[in-house]
């Protein structure tokens, strides 16, 4: 995912600069984003103080590593069950007593 060229800080400040009754649109204008941008930050930025969104950031980078994690177990998961399926042996008889066990192909 794409980074914020803002920092959790400067988003922050931006919107409480905001909530202390300066128009939307001069906000954007001053900080040089979009309406939609800002509208977004609100979404997911207000009513936190830096340090919820410091801790808001370092909980999101746990989850994707995690995310990874757990799609890398499942894939090992499926290849695992994917090879138990399959027959990788059979028994050739050596003469009247005892089978032994040669690689099947094909």
């Amino acid at each position: 995912m794409k980074r914020s060229r803002f920092s959790e800080e400067q988003i922050i400040a931006m919107l409480k600069e905001q909530e202390a009754r300066m128009p939307t649109a001069d906000v954007c204008r001053k900080q040089g984003v979009s309406t939609a941008t800002f509208y977004k930050h609100k979404a997911k930025f207000g009513g936190l103080e830096v340090s919820d969104a410091r801790r808001l950031r370092a909980l999101e980078d746990e989850n994707g590593k995690l995310k990874k994690l757990l799609a890398e177990a499942m894939l090992d998961n499926a290849i695992l069950k994917d090879v138990a399926a399959k027959k990788w042996w059979r028994p050739a008889f050596v003469g009247k007593r005892r089978p032994r066990l040669v690689r099947r192909t094909g």
